[in-house]
């Protein structure tokens, strides 16, 4: 039972426990209206120190799709923290008005300071470049439903894998599926950082490779995990200059591409998915989104423990 748990990094459940997740999803989306009133008289509180357009309307909607209600704020300015009040004494005042929180905050691990004491679940909904748990679980849904199993498959992630969060989270939560290898594709300067593929990846004999050209490999794959490469994070312009267009997914590209191969991306995207993609029936970004919703309507009725 998940009831009263809080959800603070992608691996605080075990793969059991995300299946269970996972099938109060599946229920979700075959029949939405079951769902309708499970959280009726519940409320979640969205505490977002920083802004967000997906994930605090992801959130929303989950919540008042359960038939709850929502309250909370979408900038530090609009809260206590400009008075210099703690996350610890804000989570466990709402604690004494909501029933569940939503929280996202620039600072690594203040989520999880404030769940340490807060009588409610406490949900992490990104903590600066740190973890975002529910992005991951939208991210293995996703996967799930499309694909039919989290096991066996070749997955590329490309672009940004050094800063990248949802990159370092997706490694660590397909990891514990059987079979599954890793294609990671990125200029040297965006490498996936050693303690992912040393104690991952490497410890856990789990087969990956590093290449450059995302072109050489995409035949390969049953999975592409798009991010952007950021201008700001090159040491010079002419290095940017050079490897960015390496980066930017096609039509072209694409007719490389397995007939059942699936585009990820945890968006927002800016040019590295070209507009002619969307229409390609691979392109799955914006399923992603809504399967973002439903794992969200899961969790949320899973760690209230009103699910069916």
């Amino acid at each position: 039972m998940l009831k009263g748990r809080n959800l603070i990094d992608p691996m605080d459940f075990t793969t059991e426990e995300l299946e269970e997740v996972f099938k109060t999803a599946d229920k979700i989306i075959e029949n939405p209206k079951d769902f309708a009133h499970v959280c009726d008289g519940k409320l979640l509180a969205t505490l977002f120190y920083e802004p967000s357009t997906r994930t605090r309307l992801s959130f929303e909607a989950a919540m008042l799709r359960l038939g709850g209600q929502v309250l909370g704020f979408s900038q530090a300015s609009s809260s206590s923290v400009s008075k210099g009040e703690s996350v610890m004494d804000t989570v466990r005042t709402v604690a004494c008005y909501a029933d569940i929180v939503a929280m996202r905050h620039p600072k690594e691990g203040a989520p999880k300071v404030g769940a340490m004491k807060s009588d409610i679940p406490v949900i992490n909904a990104g903590d600066g470049g740190h973890q975002h748990p529910t992005q991951t679980l939208t991210d293995l849904l996703t996967i799930r439903c499309i694909k039919g199993n989290l096991s066996n498959l070749t997955i590329g992630l490309c672009g940004d894998l050094k800063f990248g969060r949802t990159v370092h989270s997706l490694i660590k939560a397909m990891s514990r599926y059987k079979n599954n290898k890793f294609i990671l594709i990125s200029p040297n300067e965006l490498k996936v950082p050693d303690y992912i593929t040393k104690e991952v990846l490497e410890k856990n004999n789990i087969e990956y490779r590093e290449v450059e050209k995302l072109e050489d490999v995409i035949d390969e794959l049953d999975i592409l995990y798009m991010t952007r490469v950021q201008r700001e994070r090159f040491f010079n312009e002419e290095d940017y200059i050079r490897l960015k267009d390496s980066y930017i997914l096609d039509s072209e590209k694409m007719e490389k591409a397995k007939k059942d191969m699936i585009v990820l991306h945890p968006l927002p995207r800016v040019n590295e998915i070209a507009y002619e993609v969307d229409d390609d029936p691979r392109a799955c970004y914006f399923k992603q989104a809504k399967y973002g919703m439903y794992v969200r309507m899961a969790l949320i009725s899973k760690l209230l423990g009103v699910d069916k």
